[in-house]
C-alpha cells in the first residue's frame, strides 16, 4: 500500500458538539516527534482544522493528541508575497482549494490562491523541509508564535528560536526549540534578536521564485535542534519525501488486504495509518548517537527512551495488542519509555501529554504491561514493572494526577465508594488491573502476589446489583446509592450510563454470568442492550455531551460503539457460546459506522484505538481481554488478508463466499484442520499459517464445551 493513497483528512470533519473521529490530518513519519497539518481556523480553539474550510492560514507544527487535551509546543509557518497590512495570521491567510491539495502521510502540498504560490511540506522525525514556489514579487514567510517566544537571526540563512506553550505540563518553562535554514538568503536587514508573546514574525526573501527551508526541532535544547538538522542538512526535498514514504510503507504493508469492495479496502488502510501515529516519540539522539530525553519533572536531560501523547484508558484495548502482532519492536521500545516515566514520576503513566495529565479512570497501562508479559515481550522489564504496578495499586499519591484515585478506600471496602466521581468505572478498572498484576506476577514466578491480586480481581462482585443486573455505585455503609436510573450518564459512570459501563469485567465474564443467575438471564440482558432505543438521561452532566449525541445518531441501541467502553460488547454473546448473535452485529457495525471519508468514524478515534478496533474486527478476531493471550473470534470482513507478523512469519486469512448476505461464520479451518474453539491463541497466531472462514447466510448454532469458550479466571 502506497502512503500517497491515504488521505489524511479521514475523520477530520468535527465540531465541539459532535465527533466523526476528532482527528487531525497529520503528516509526519510513524510515531513522529512532530506532526504537521494545515491550519484553517486558528480562532476555533482545538478544532483549528476542518476539511470544509476554504482558508489556509499556514502549516501548523503540532503535538495535539486530541482536541480535548489541547496542543503544546506548536507554531505556524505561512509563506506569502508582498507587504502585509499587519503581521498577523488573519492578514496573511489565503483561500485554497481543498480538492486540489495534497493531504497524505508523507507530504502536504497547498496552493495559496491569494499569492498563487505552491508550498510543499515534507516531514522527518525531528524536522522537515518547506519548499515554496513563488510567482509574485517580494517572497516572504510569516511565523506565528503563540505563547512566549525568542527569535534570533544568526545570519542571512539561519533563524533559531524557542517557544513555550502547552495545555498542561509539570515544567512551567517547558520550551520547544527550532532552527530554520533558508536556502535563499534573507533580503533585508532585520533585528537579530526578538522576544515576546503571542506574536507573528515575518521574513523577506526578495524577488525569488523558489525557497527551501530546512528545519530541525528539539525538546532538549537549541544545540540539539541544530544537531538534529545537521544530520539531514545534505538532504534535498525529494530525500525527505523518500525517507517518509519508506517509513510509512513499512507499516502500511504489514497487512495486505484483498477485497472486491475497494472502498472498504481503502477504509482499512486509512485506519492502519491512524494506528501508527501515537504514542509520539519524545526522545532524541545526542552527539554520540545515545538516546536521551527531557524529564519535565526534574527539568533535566536524562538517558533513555520516552514516549508521549497517549491515553491508556483508550489505547490498551486495541492499539498495543495490534503492535504485539505486527510491531513488536516498537512495542518493546515503548515499554522501556513507559518504565522511564515511572522512574521519573514515581507512578506508571495514565495520560501523557507531554507528561502526566491524570485523566480518565483506572491505571490501564497495567493491561499494556500484562499483555506484553503473557506474549513474552520485554520479559527483562517485568520485575520492575510488577513493582510499579503494585505501588500504583497500594500507595495513594498526594497528587491526584498520579496513580489510582481512592486507593485506600478501594482496599478498605473492596470498591471505590460513591462519593468519588465515576466510582463504578474506577472500581471495575481496578479489578481488571488487579487481574493484570496477577498475570505479571505469574510470569515473574511470584505466586503469593499472583494469588492475592487474583482474589482482588473478583471485587467487581461487590458493586453488582443482581436485582437490576447492573454495576451500581455503593456508599461506604455498603448500601447502593439511591435514585438509580440505568440510562443516566455521568456521575457514577465515565462517558456513559450503566448500560455501557456494567460489562467491563474483561477477565471474568464467566463469573459475571453466574452472578446474573445464569446464561438465560445474561443473554436476555444483552438482547435488551441491543434491542432498545439509543436514549439517555443527561442528569449526571447537566447537558448533552458529544458521546450521547453520537450514540443517538445511529440505530444500534445502547451499544454505543462510538466510545471505547463499548468496544467489546458484541463479543459478550461468545461467552455464552452464541457467537451467531455477534456476527451480523459486527458486520453491520463495520459497514455502517466506518468509511474512508472525513466523517469516517462513529466517535472519537482517540490515539489509534478506534482505528485498531476496526482493523482487528475486519480481520475476524478481537482482544477482549488483553493480558489473557487470547483473541475472541468475531466476523471477518475481507476476502483475504495477509498479515506479516513481527517475527517474520505470515498469517493468511481468507473468507468466502463473502457477499452482503453472508453474515454468519459457518465453519473455520485453521491450517486445514477444523477449528471449533471461539478463540485464537496469540502464541498460535505468531507461528503463521492460514485461517479459512466459510461464511453462510443463516446461523449454524452449536454447543460449545467450556474449554472452547473465551478466557475467564
Amino acid at each position: 500500500m502506497k502512503p500517497t493513497l491515504i488521505d489524511t483528512r479521514h475523520g477530520t470533519d468535527n465540531q465541539h458538539s459532535f465527533s466523526n473521529g476528532n482527528c487531525l490530518p497529520y503528516t509526519g513519519v510513524p510515531f513522529g516527534m512532530n506532526y504537521f497539518a494545515p491550519q484553517t481556523n486558528g480562532d476555533n480553539g482545538s478544532w483549528w482544522f476542518n476539511p470544509r474550510d476554504r482558508v489556509f492560514q499556514g502549516f501548523r507544527l503540532t503535538h495535539q493528541p486530541s482536541p480535548w487535551m489541547g496542543d503544546f509546543s506548536y507554531f505556524v509557518m505561512q509563506p506569502f508575497n508582498g507587504k502585509l497590512k499587519e503581521k498577523s495570521i488573519f492578514h496573511a491567510q489565503s483561500s485554497y482549494r481543498p480538492d486540489e491539495s495534497v493531504f497524505n502521510p508523507s507530504y502536504l502540498e497547498i496552493t495559496a490562491q491569494r499569492y498563487q504560490l505552491t508550498a510543499r511540506l515534507i516531514p522527518s522525525m525531528y524536522g522537515g523541509a518547506l519548499s515554496t514556489s513563488y510567482t509574485q514579487p517580494d517572497a516572504g514567510l510569516l511565523l506565528s508564535l503563540p505563547g512566549n517566544y525568542k527569535i534570533t537571526i544568526e545570519d542571512a540563512h539561519t533563524v533559531s528560536g524557542s517557544i513555550v506553550n502547552y495545555a498542561g505540563c509539570e515544567d512551567k518553562d517547558f520550551a520547544f526549540y527550532f532552527t530554520l535554514h533558508f536556502q535563499q538568503p534573507l533580503a533585508i536587514e532585520q533585528l537579530t534578536e526578538q522576544a515576546g508573546a503571542d506574536d507573528c514574525v515575518t521574513f523577506s526573501f526578495g524577488d525569488i521564485t523558489k525557497q527551501v527551508i530546512q528545519f530541525g526541532t528539539s525538546f532538549i535544547s537549541l544545540e540539539q535542534a541544530k544537531l538534529n538538522l545537521s544530520r539531514e542538512f545534505a538532504w534535498m526535498p525529494e530525500d525527505y519525501r523518500k525517507h517518509s514514504e519508506e517509513q510509512w510503507a513499512y507499516y502500511l504493508n504489514k497487512i495486505d488486504i484483498q477485497d472486491k469492495n475497494q472502498q472498504r479496502r481503502s477504509t482499512f488502510y486509512h485506519n492502519l495509518y491512524r494506528a501508527f501515529l501515537f504514542p509520539q516519540t519524545f526522545y532524541e539522539k545526542d552527539l554520540d548517537g545515545q538516546i536521551i530525553h527531557y524529564d519535565t519533572l526534574a527539568k533535566k536531560v536524562k538517558p533513555g527512551f520516552l514516549y508521549t501523547n497517549n491515553g491508556f484508558w483508550d489505547t490498551y484495548k486495541t492499539v498495543y495488542p495490534l503492535y504485539s502482532l505486527i510491531a513488536q519492536e516498537k512495542y518493546a521500545e515503548m515499554l522501556e519509555g513507559f518504565l522511564n516515566s515511572y522512574r521519573e514520576s514515581g507512578y506508571l503513566p495514565k495520560w501523557l501529554s507531554p507528561d502526566e495529565r491524570g485523566l480518565m479512570p483506572g491505571t490501564l497501562i497495567d493491561a499494556v504491561i500484562a499483555d506484553a508479559a503473557v506474549k513474552n515481550i520485554r520479559p527483562d522489564l517485568m520485575p520492575e514493572f510488577l513493582e510499579a504496578m503494585i505501588k500504583g495499586a497500594t500507595i495513594q499519591s498526594d497528587n491526584p494526577n498520579y496513580g489510582r484515585q481512592g486507593t485506600n478506600d478501594y482496599l478498605t471496602y473492596g470498591y471505590v465508594p460513591a462519593h468519588y466521581h465515576e466510582s463504578v468505572n474506577h472500581t471495575l478498572d481496578y479489578c481488571y488491573s488487579d487481574f493484570c498484576i496477577s498475570q505479571v506476577a505469574k510470569i515473574s514466578k511470584d505466586s503469593d502476589t499472583a494469588e492475592h491480586y487474583g482474589r482482588q480481581a473478583k471485587n467487581y462482585l461487590t458493586i453488582f446489583d443482581p436485582d437490576t443486573g447492573f454495576m451500581r455505585a455503593k456508599q461506604t455503609n455498603g448500601s447502593f446509592k439511591e435514585g438509580f436510573d440505568s440510562h443516566r450518564w455521568g456521575g457514577d459512570y465515565a462517558e456513559g450510563s450503566a448500560w455501557q459501563s456494567s460489562f467491563a469485567v474483561y477477565h471474568d465474564f464467566k463469573g459475571l454470568i453466574t452472578a446474573f443467575g445464569g446464561h438465560d438471564k445474561f443473554l436476555e440482558k444483552l438482547i435488551d442492550l441491543c434491542n432498545q432505543s439509543p436514549s439517555f438521561n443527561v442528569d449526571g452532566y447537566g447537558f448533552e455531551i458529544h458521546e450521547m449525541s453520537e450514540m443517538a445518531a445511529t440505530e444500534f441501541g445502547q451499544l454505543a460503539i462510538s466510545n471505547q467502553p463499548s468496544f467489546h460488547l458484541p463479543y459478550l454473546f461468545s461467552y455464552l457460546g452464541k457467537p451467531e448473535f455477534a456476527q451480523p452485529l459486527l458486520k453491520q457495525l463495520m459497514i455502517q459506522e466506518f468509511n474512508d471519508s472525513p466523517t469516517g468514524f462513529p466517535g472519537d478515534e482517540d490515539n489509534g484505538s478506534m482505528a485498531s478496533w476496526y482493523i482487528f474486527n475486519s480481520l475476524g478476531f478481537y482482544p477482549v481481554c488483553p493480558g489473557s493471550g487470547e483473541y475472541v473470534i468475531g466476523m471477518p470482513l475481507f476476502d483475504k488478508a495477509v498479515i506479516h507478523l513481527s517475527n517474520g512469519e505470515t498469517l493468511t486469512i481468507s473468507s468466502g463466499p463473502n457477499q452482503e448476505q453472508q453474515q454468519f461464520i459457518d465453519h473455520i479451518y485453521y491450517n486445514d484442520s477444523s477449528h471449533e474453539s471461539l478463540v485464537f491463541e496469540h502464541e498460535s497466531l505468531m507461528k503463521g499459517g492460514k485461517i479459512e472462514f466459510t461464511l453462510g447466510i443463516v446461523p449454524r448454532p452449536k454447543n460449545y464445551e467450556n474449554e472452547q469458550l473465551p478466557f475467564s479466571i
